[in-house]
């Protein structure tokens, strides 16, 4: 066999070396990201992500805005479990906050965040919210009623520890959210803005 051959022979075993490499044993290793790539092959794609932990939960009574838009609706729903009145205190509020989704309309200004919450002996608990809850408030007086006592009977109906709340915004004692409510002083349960359970809460 001349050495033209030979030579011709090891480029074509090069070439057919080169495509498997190129074509078949990088993907195997590397993963096909895109679109068209098969399950399972995309070794170097990212980790899906885990899902959240689900955790120790108890029932509370939350409160959202009634059909009629002139009261609140008692909702009891899963927040996560806190240890000590004072920690599920927080976790009460924090749920309360959050954002919801329909049929659920919030009386709390959509942002407004707990930034921190203190519980004295005397069961007083001092909320101290976001400056959303003010500087996002709608107005008028029974949108403020709403809001307020939706804090406030949040933690006075579910946690017997704690007997008033007052309300901070931003860190600061202030008059008022929106010019109505006095919230000088911590105030305590008020159920004459919840609508009877027997007329139809939300579920």
């Amino acid at each position: 066999m001349s050495l033209r051959v030979l030579a011709g022979s090891a480029i074509a075993f090069a070439a057919v070396g080169l495509f498997l490499l190129l074509f078949i044993g990088l993907p195997h290793w590397y993963g096909r990201t895109g679109p068209g790539a098969p399950a399972g092959t995309a070794v170097a794609a990212a980790a899906p992500v885990a899902p959240p932990p689900t955790g120790r939960k108890i029932k509370a009574h939350l409160y959202y805005v009634a059909d009629d838009g002139l009261r609140l609706a008692s909702v009891e729903r899963e927040v996560a479990y806190g240890e000590g009145a004072l920690e599920q205190a927080r976790e009460i509020i924090a749920a309360q906050v959050a954002p919801v989704v329909e049929p659920l309309v919030s009386a709390v200004p959509a942002g407004t965040t707990l930034r921190a919450l203190f519980l004295t002996e005397r069961g007083e608990a001092y909320v101290d919210l976001s400056k959303e809850v003010a500087a996002a408030h709608p107005g008028g007086t029974m949108n403020e009623l709403l809001t307020v006592y939706t804090i406030v009977n949040a933690l006075t109906e579910n946690l017997p520890a704690v007997t008033s709340v007052q309300l901070l915004v931003d860190g600061k004692e202030v008059d008022t959210l929106a010019g109505h409510v006095d919230l000088r002083r911590p105030l305590t349960k008020n159920l004459t803005y919840v609508q009877d359970q027997t007329s139809g809460a939300k579920n």
